[in-house]
């Protein structure tokens, strides 16, 4: 008997006998993100973590994962951080790896935040200060959040869910997740691989529309040489900023402010030691982090439903419709500047920095090999980033 009950035990904790049919799917998804990510090179930082992660989450029995995503707490655990481990901990068990990255570091939007924060010691704003009506590119691409999330809701989801999926449109993958994760947690990891899959994907979604919306012609428009732009005016860009949007929206603060902050650090010129280390050490990390987190939420229990299908799909909408808002709202720009500006430039508005405003560029190369508007696509492009971050504030006033 002693054999037999040892044989027993032995197989039970086989975690090859648990395998679900949803885990043997969610295996072989995790595995064809790491494929695109090493094959294709297809957003590799994030692809690459988020896929073996979402490997290693649906291996039964690992205990990397041992925490629900989206418990019911009782009222007065939520909102409280440390009272939710403490009851976490005692409905489930200790926490596995993942759990503490999704629950300190992702559900507490401290990773997308310091993100932002090295977006924006990496980011110059100087040709949106250079030629300012580019910003309003930024914000027609918005549109591309609103079609989507209305979409959304005539599909059946709720008016939470809809805008977490609408904000994919924004093209903006820590956006995304810090909205989700204060919005529609159960559905972070659909919208975070959407985000990011696409984002990979511009080059590919985004010449088709734009041509579908010019001509040849307007293809063809040059742009006159953007006018330098001081350090002063460099400096105080951001603090300008912070303080008018924390002001109008305040729920965007926080996005905005790490973002200003980080470029208030690259500006300035006193703290390029600083500076570097938020480009690079703190990014990096940070990325790796985040990557890992979303990963462990790819859980086949809350994956494999058919809103995440639909999920997918709505991305393709949000980030074809953003494009399009750009566009035509470039080709209006176009009109009552006489010819001056190319449309193309506002489909750069998503931002998918600078993937967005490479596109845009490589277009007008294919017309006239002499064109050059990168940096006139390189306004609308960071504007997006602004843009999208403050109708997430919007949102989160709303809905929060």
């Amino acid at each position: 008997m002693g054999l037999e009950q040892a044989l027993a035990d032995f197989f039970t904790h086989m975690g090859i006998l648990n395998l679900t049919v949803g885990n043997i799917v969610m295996i072989l998804v995790g595995l064809t993100l790491v494929y695109l990510a090493i094959r294709y090179k297809m957003e590799p930082l994030l692809l690459l973590p988020i896929g073996i992660s979402a490997v290693l989450v649906n291996l039964p029995l690992s205990h990397v994962a041992n925490w629900p995503l989206a418990p019911q707490l009782p009222p007065d655990v939520q909102g409280n951080i440390f009272a939710t481990l403490s009851y976490l901990n005692e409905q489930y068990g200790p926490p596995g790896i993942f759990d503490l990255i999704y629950y300190l570091l992702i559900k507490t939007e401290v990773v997308p935040l310091l993100i932002f924060f090295g977006l924006g010691a990496m980011t110059d704003f100087g040709p949106m200060i250079a030629d300012p009506k580019t910003a309003l590119l930024g914000a027609a691409a918005q549109i591309g959040v609103f079609v989507a999330m209305l979409t959304a809701i005539l599909l059946g989801f709720d008016l939470k869910e809809a805008a977490s999926i609408g904000i994919i449109g924004g093209a903006d993958g820590p956006t995304t997740i810090y909205l989700t994760t204060k919005l529609a947690p159960h559905i972070l990891s659909a919208t975070a691989v959407a985000a990011y899959s696409y984002m990979s994907l511009v080059p590919l979604i985004q010449p088709p529309v734009i041509k579908a919306l010019t001509t040849p012609e307007e293809r063809r428009i040059r742009m006159e040489q953007l006018r330098p732009v001081s350090k002063r005016e460099k400096i105080l860009f951001p603090i300008a900023s912070m303080i008018v949007i924390g002001l109008l929206v305040p729920s965007a603060a926080p996005l905005i402010g790490m973002l200003m902050i980080g470029n208030l650090f690259r500006e300035s010129g006193v703290v390029q030691r600083l500076s570097k280390a938020a480009q690079e050490e703190l990014m990096n990390i940070v990325t790796i982090f985040l990557g890992l987190g979303v990963g462990s939420t790819m859980r086949a229990e809350s994956f494999l439903t058919p809103k995440t299908l639909m999920i997918l799909a709505l991305g393709v909408v949000a980030f074809a419709s953003a494009t399009a808002g750009g566009v035509l709202f470039g080709k209006l720009m176009m009109k009552l500047s006489g010819g001056r500006i190319n449309p193309m430039i506002g489909a750069a508005g998503v931002s998918a920095v600078p993937m967005s405003a490479r596109v845009v560029q490589k277009l007008a190369t294919e017309e006239d090999p002499g064109n050059f508007i990168l940096m006139h696509a390189m306004g609308p492009n960071v504007a997006g980033v602004i843009g999208t971050a403050v109708v997430a504030g919007v949102f989160l006033s709303a809905l929060g």
